[in-house]
């Protein structure tokens, strides 16, 4: 009998995909080159030479059973003490290797640390605008999502609405930074007082509440931000990582949970993250590509061109009559909709080929996203669209 569960999720719209979608039909019919998508978060640089030549090396110089076999649970040793060490080296951390987990990108850590610290009918807390995809992650997980309200002026935390939503059901808080789909920086200021209360309500509540970190754009951030290392400002903190924007390697499936040395039975959440594997079907990351990040560890993509896009973008914005927060790293900015109703608004987009999402997907109405991972040049030659998008609005 085919699930019930699933079968009732067909019905639930991804709305990413389906702007996706309809840009790849229209550029069928009209070019690819006249239709201006900004809708997938699909890296535009490629991966840095480095990157090729490591796997070619590889495969030359070591083994086939070995860099085709299975490795181990946890992740290969060298890799992982490779990952503790660059984190040591940029973030004056103590990680070791024993702190460090293997997983299958971003969200393969992120499905691995909601079942460790958490237990089903707990509350995990999130901010808006926040990445749609957290709610059947952790959906998945047993887990009830309480989304914090966007402080819209500013994208930092609303704290007045976050203190309302601590309980003693909540275990576990879930930030991005930078953010999906905002490209806001939780500042220095920001992440200590939230430090702060969560110091604060655990003594309340006698147990520990875990600050999961979602980092996959860690790298891409703009000149003068400040971006502080979440984990050195809370002992409890689990930070979930991804090289698919840093390397340009979002097909690979490549990341890593590493659990601060201070959090609460630091040790024993890495050891029970093989047994979840073995409930989720997550068992193991490809052998070949942790060999090859751990060899490229601290090189990135020429990600230059992210905050060249996000100039341009953001100064015509402005010029051009839209409210925006400037973002301080990622691929992502999150204008005002020119009118209340952001799904009517993108539509009204589309009629000059400018395809965006609708912010009411990332749980912040009136708002949408502008995924500006794409060339350049097509950036520059969209910057009249957005003008003339303007202008049906009387701007």
């Amino acid at each position: 009998m085919l699930s019930e569960k699933y079968a009732a999720m067909l019905s639930e719209k991804d709305i990413i995909f389906e702007v996706a979608g309809y840009g790849r039909q229209r550029a069928q019919e009209i070019g690819a080159d006249q239709v201006f998508d900004f809708s997938l978060g699909n890296p535009s640089v490629p991966a840095p030479p480095s990157v090729n030549e490591t796997i070619v090396r590889i495969l030359k110089e070591q083994p086939p059973l070995q860099v085709h076999g299975y490795g181990p649970s946890f992740g290969i040793p060298s890799v992982r003490e490779a990952v503790a060490q660059s984190l040591n080296r940029r973030f004056g951390m103590n990680y070791q290797m024993k702190h460090i987990f293997m997983a299958i990108g971003a969200a393969g850590a992120l499905a691995h640390a909601f079942r460790a610290v958490t237990c089903p009918g707990d509350e995990i807390i999130a901010f808006a605008p926040y990445f749609p995809e957290y709610r059947p992650y952790t959906a998945g997980a047993g887990l009830t999502l309480k989304v914090v309200p966007a402080d819209i002026d500013t994208f930092q935390i609303n704290f007045a609405a976050f203190e309302e939503a601590l309980n003693p059901k909540v275990t576990a808080v879930l930030v991005n930074s930078p953010n999906n789909p905002s490209g806001i920086v939780l500042s220095t200021p920001t992440v200590k007082r939230l430090a702060e209360i969560l110091e604060a309500k655990q003594r309340e509540y006698g147990h520990p509440i875990y600050l999961i970190s979602d980092e996959p754009y860690r790298e891409i951030l703009f000149e003068g931000t400040d971006c502080p290392y979440t984990a050195s400002l809370y002992p409890n903190t689990i930070t979930c990582y991804s090289f698919s924007k840093s390397l340009s390697l979002p097909g690979e499936r490549i990341g890593y949970l590493a659990v601060n040395p201070a959090a609460e039975q630091a040790e024993k959440i890495v050891e029970v993250c093989p047994q979840i594997s073995r409930t989720i079907g997550q068992n193991g990351a490809a052998t070949l590509i942790q060999l090859t990040v751990a060899q490229c560890i601290d090189e990135t993509s020429n990600l230059k061109v992210y905050e060249a896009n996000k100039d341009h973008l953001y100064q015509e914005l402005i010029r051009d009559g839209y409210t925006c927060v400037e973002p301080g790293g990622s691929f992502y900015m999150f204008p005002r909709s020119l009118e209340p109703d952001d799904y009517a608004f993108c539509e009204k987009a589309k009629q000059l080929d400018l395809l965006f999402v609708p912010g009411s997907a990332f749980g912040c109405p009136g708002h949408f996203r502008i995924a500006y991972c794409v060339p350049e040049e097509k950036v520059i030659r969209a910057l009249p669209r957005l003008k003339q998008l303007a202008e049906l609005y009387g701007k």
